[in-house]
């Protein structure tokens, strides 16, 4: 069963195999019987569970509040947004009748021809036009703004090709939507949120992000600007990790959604939108594991500390046990998860191979020499190093190892990211090195005839126009036009 475990695809085998191997085989997800959803199991849903209480804190740090909204949404409020609808439209699934009967012969389960809906509803791919549609009933005067409400919820975006985690037909996510009296407010706060994601993401997940700002052609439907966080995977493909929109007066005009200002004047309210979906679990697990399993930052790990007695009889498994105890309260006290097991049922073996391959941070071991010896052994997920320490203070060992290994899977991270961005100013050399992965950054003349070349030559494509970067004058690798910005370019998930 041990050597079960192990059975992992090599990452430089197949990379895109390795990921789905270890989707299923660390207990994250498996596949429902319904085309491209999955079932998230107990310990996935423990991770995102984890990420959602986070960013739910910093989330009413700032004022945002907690609200629900149907899933079903009129299909002529999707008519209202032309933009919306054209980015929208081939993903939405339409709900048209509302009951089902059985057949004639009472064999088969049909659809009731007579229970046909009056209007079509579509199943939420986004919450834009029903939130809306709802603001407008909420707001009246400038007192009445800013408002900024998120929600967790699923959405429906019937996708082709699905992988899990990273894009299925069905996701979970929270979506922010913000009403504001001014331009200047609503951008400062799509710009506020960017930055709340980013620093979960590097804070909480140890996965470095790249900030910026997409171009026209790769802005959410119906935003005036889309800023995003890019985070680069092993295999140097790009990952949209959070993207928040500046939607301008597009949905207060298209559901006239109005307030009186100082002035006792009506003016349209200015709107921002933005979200993370489960796809930071995809993020997660391939920015940091390995051919052995997850490697799961320990902010996030559902069980941070596993604690395996090795034993001779109930005397010594008594005594094991009695000695840990204090410990495993300890680490407790201080909000640190841990796992006793002492289950029989399974060899030592089996549950090393089991725990790294769930990522667990940190294993402790003992047996009867460590008892005898008042000795310890103690193992780091992420370097699987491993020394046998004294069993005094080994509390604040864990508690600082911990640290360390948060701070360890980050720069790693950091490093090998830094380490695949290149410049590129050759569209020959472009196109040969990007299918070796990395972002590239390049100089480009702001058109969408020279970003559809190279997403049709390369299978790459614009990821964002960089903050932090020094912007320089040059000239297009592919126009050959002048340019004067630098874009990321990368082939992506």
């Amino acid at each position: 069963m041990a050597k079960e475990l192990k059975e992992l695809t090599k990452r430089a085998d197949n990379y895109s195999q390795w990921y789905n191997d270890l989707v299923v085989k660390a207990d994250l997800a498996e596949q429902s019987p319904v085309r491209g959803c999955m079932i998230i199991k107990p310990y996935g849903y423990a991770i995102w569970e984890k990420m959602q209480a986070e960013l739910d804190r910093e989330f009413k740090k700032i004022g945002v509040q907690n609200a629900y909204f149907p899933l079903l949404i009129p299909k002529s409020f999707f008519a209202r947004e032309a933009e919306h609808v054209k980015g929208f439209a081939k993903e939405s699934a339409i709900v048209t009748h509302y009951r089902l009967k059985t057949s004639d012969d009472g064999k088969d389960i049909i659809v009731d021809p007579e229970a046909k809906l009056e209007e079509e509803l579509i199943i939420r791919p986004t919450s834009e036009t029903m939130i809306w549609n709802t603001y407008k009933g909420w707001i009246h005067s400038w007192r009445d703004l800013p408002i900024k409400c998120n929600q967790w919820c699923n959405v429906m975006r019937w996708e082709l090709r699905t992988r899990p985690f990273l894009r299925t037909s069905e996701f979970l996510w929270q979506e922010g939507h913000t009403a504001h009296a001014t331009e200047q407010e609503a951008r400062e706060e799509a710009r506020r949120m960017l930055h709340v994601y980013a620093d979960f993401v590097e804070r909480f997940m140890a996965v470095p992000v790249v900030r910026g700002e997409k171009s026209e052609t790769e802005r959410f439907a119906g935003a005036l600007d889309t800023y995003t966080i890019e985070a680069m995977m092993q295999d140097g493909k790009a990952l949209q990790s959070g993207t928040s929109h500046f939607l301008g007066q597009n949905f207060a005009k298209s559901f006239d959604v109005t307030y009186l200002d100082k002035d006792n004047q009506p003016q349209y309210v200015w709107a921002t939108s933005w979200g993370v979906s489960t796809r930071l679990m995809g993020a997660l697990i391939m920015t940091h594991s390995d051919d052995n399993g997850l490697v799961l930052p320990p902010k996030l790990a559902p069980l941070q500390v596993v604690i395996i007695p090795i034993y001779k009889g109930a005397d010594q498994q008594a005594a094991i046990a009695a000695k840990l105890r204090p410990v495993i309260d300890k680490l407790q006290e201080l909000g640190i998860s841990v796992k006793f097991d002492d289950s029989d049922n399974k060899r030592p073996g089996f549950k090393f191979a089991d725990y790294e391959l769930k990522g667990v941070p940190v294993r402790l071991v003992m047996g009867g020499r460590d008892l005898e010896n008042n000795t310890i052994e103690i193992m780091r997920r992420d370097t699987l190093e491993k020394e046998s320490v004294s069993f005094d203070g080994i509390v604040d060992r864990v508690v600082g190892l911990l640290d360390a290994m948060q701070t360890n899977i980050f720069e790693k991270a950091r490093k090998f990211r830094d380490e695949h961005i290149f410049e590129c100013d050759n569209y020959e050399e472009f196109k040969e090195r990007v299918k070796d992965g990395g972002f590239f950054l390049c100089h480009w003349d702001g058109t969408a005839e020279t970003e559809a070349k190279i997403k049709e030559e390369t299978q790459a494509t614009i990821r964002c126009v960089p903050f932090g970067y020094e912007q320089t004058e040059g000239v297009d690798m592919v126009s050959g036009k002048p340019a004067t910005k630098r874009v990321i370019i990368a082939r992506s998930y």
